[in-house]
């Protein structure tokens, strides 16, 4: 490997784990954001030139910056690979700001995808666009989805990837990417690529992680130009999957790419890069005001408080109040939430993250039990409209309907939110369908176990 050619790598410290990442070329900011395993490093020695060339092109008209996932390549090994979409939210915040990045377009392969669509819906203020290549909302197929993998034909993918990963036998190189298949160099070198990225287990974890991604819900809230670039015969992730994502992310332009590669570096990389190259420096210096964000909603309610201000009387009822009111602050700052109102016995707040607004839920119902007092919390993840320093919108109205079915000191969440924060250190239980008033359909509930 000629290290000289190998941009310098540095860590992005994301809460306590390592992300490793390096930006290199000239250009406005394009932020790779890789499939489910990657070694930045080793990438550069791909034997076939094939990888290197593709990013020193990129390098060419952008200023470019990668990184490995937590769990994978030369990001700590022993951080959690599948610790939800959320925490990888905030790894690329981290290298971002690490980096020094204020803005950029978001560009997001294969497992890479859904992260950059949740990132572009969540922080709107810092993308300049979103690039998709041959990647989905959603991978497995459900009954309101038909186009993923059915749920068996995903574990046995999951079983075959595992079992011969990092062999000579691996079949990443047949599948993902078919036109490497009889280079037997190349396959010889993926060996060490893949064992240099990733565990087996580790694999084994993410592909499981993967298979549970839904983002399918966060797509009407992107709102920055949109590129959908699919390769017509990609098996992996066949076409269908970026046609759905063109039809339901607003303004999205749908490119359709001959070839049955995967990856976009290997087959016809240059159409690829072509398409690129004319959405990043055609969109160069745009800078959208936004009024909708992507924010979880929590609402939370003193269970009886017109009874126990009566059994309390005025004066006591108020310092219990004011004692309830700073445990709610203090826990609303420790983890990130912003206060918006109050309603006299209860707050409503919005989070950027699904995770800490969970979390400090429970420790607000936990903190305010210690002191007699039990509250009800209700929490959804949508879209809302920023009123000033007041909120509003679908999800707002969501979150307070969610919220009035909890039970006493219970944490109740929307499936949206349930499923955004999978694979993270919550559990749930089902909570049953329940219809929310003006909104169609029924809502599965979750309670925080």
């Amino acid at each position: 490997m000629n290290v000289a050619a190998v941009p310098e790598i540095t860590y992005a410290r994301s809460g306590d784990v390592h992300i490793a990442f390096q930006t290199w070329g000239s250009g406005p900011h394009f932020i790779g954001v890789p499939p489910f395993v990657q070694n930045i490093e080793m990438g550069w020695s791909d034997p076939s030139g094939l990888y290197p060339t593709f990013l020193r092109r990129i390098g060419a008209f952008a200023t470019i910056t990668q990184f490995d996932k937590r769990g994978t390549g030369l990001s700590d090994r022993d951080a959690h690979g599948a610790a939800g979409l959320e925490a990888r939210v905030d790894d690329l915040r981290a290298v971002m700001d690490s980096a020094d990045i204020s803005r950029a377009c978001i560009g997001g392969v294969a497992e890479g995808g859904p992260l950059a669509m949740l990132f572009a819906a969540t922080y709107p203020d810092r993308v300049t666009g979103l690039v998709l290549g041959d990647t989905a909302a959603r991978f497995v197929r459900a009954d309101d989805y038909p186009v993923g993998l059915p749920a068996e034909s995903w574990a046995a993918i999951v079983d075959e990837v595992v079992t011969h990963w990092a062999t000579t036998e691996s079949v990443l190189v047949p599948w993902w990417m078919p036109s490497m298949a009889d280079d037997a160099g190349f396959r010889r070198w993926m060996t060490s690529y893949e064992r240099a990225s990733a565990s087996p287990g580790a694999v084994r974890t993410m592909l499981e992680f993967i298979g549970a991604i839904d983002v399918r819900d966060v797509l009407t809230s992107i709102q920055c130009p949109t590129l959908v670039l699919h390769r017509s015969g990609d098996k992996v992730v066949p076409v269908e999957h970026g046609r759905f994502l063109a039809e339901h992310i607003s303004g999205a332009r749908f490119v359709e790419l001959t070839g049955d590669d995967h990856m976009p570096w290997a087959g016809d990389a240059d159409s690829y890069l072509d398409e690129l190259e004319n959405f990043l420096t055609g969109h160069r210096g745009t800078d959208i005001r936004h009024e909708r964000v992507l924010a979880t909603v929590l609402f939370t309610d003193i269970v009886g408080s017109t009874e126990r201000a009566a059994a309390a009387g005025d004066a006591l009822w108020r310092r219990q109040l004011d004692r309830h009111d700073d445990i709610v602050r203090s826990q609303l700052e420790r983890f990130g939430g912003r206060e918006v109102n109050t309603t006299g016995d209860g707050f409503l707040a919005v989070f950027d993250s699904p995770s800490r607004a969970v979390r400090a839920a429970v420790a607000i119902a936990a903190a305010v039990r210690e002191c007699g007092i039990e509250i009800r919390s209700g929490l959804h993840t949508g879209e809302i409209e920023l009123r000033g320093e007041d909120v509003a919108g679908l999800a707002v109205h969501v979150g307070a309907r969610v919220s009035s079915y909890a039970e006493p000191s219970e944490v109740l969440v929307s499936g949206t939110v349930r499923d955004l924060v999978l694979g993270s250190e919550f559990h749930f239980r089902h909570r049953g369908s329940r219809h929310i008033r003006g909104i169609e359909g029924e809502w599965q509930l979750y309670a925080v176990a």
